[in-house]
């Protein structure tokens, strides 16, 4: 288990449940639309980066540099070697947040009504 980060709820701040369970929901409603999109994504990818640059019917197709930059690791270990500096200073990346449904215990009440409906008590 993750550490919990600093800036967590204090009991007196704490959001109802309803909130938290619609917010649980919605991330968890969310989560798996971006994992079909990202599947949809690859699928699409297999074809489109096979293609040359160019116009295929209403599509224009091309491939533009990227404005962002990452470090070289395989550049920076050979240097940290080469100088005798030892393994590369690592970091560790931040704690994924897993949501997921659990079954719980339904209530007395509930199991008591359910139980009269099929008793055929009302």
């Amino acid at each position: 288990m993750a550490d919990e980060p600093a800036d967590l709820y204090s009991l007196a701040d704490m959001p109802e449940l309803d909130v938290i369970e619609g917010a649980a929901k919605e991330f968890n409603r969310a989560a798996d639309q971006a994992r079909r999109a990202d599947r949809g994504k690859r699928a699409a990818r297999k074809i489109l980066d096979r293609l040359p640059a160019g116009l295929y019917g209403a599509w224009s197709v091309e491939r533009i540099p990227s404005g962002r930059q990452t470090a070289d690791l395989d550049e920076i270990r050979a240097m940290y070697k080469r100088l005798g500096l030892g393994p590369v200073p690592m970091k560790t990346s931040a704690p994924t947040l897993k949501v997921k449904r659990v079954q719980v215990d339904a209530a007395p009440a509930l199991v008591d009504a359910e139980l009269s409906a099929l008793a055929g008590v009302r």
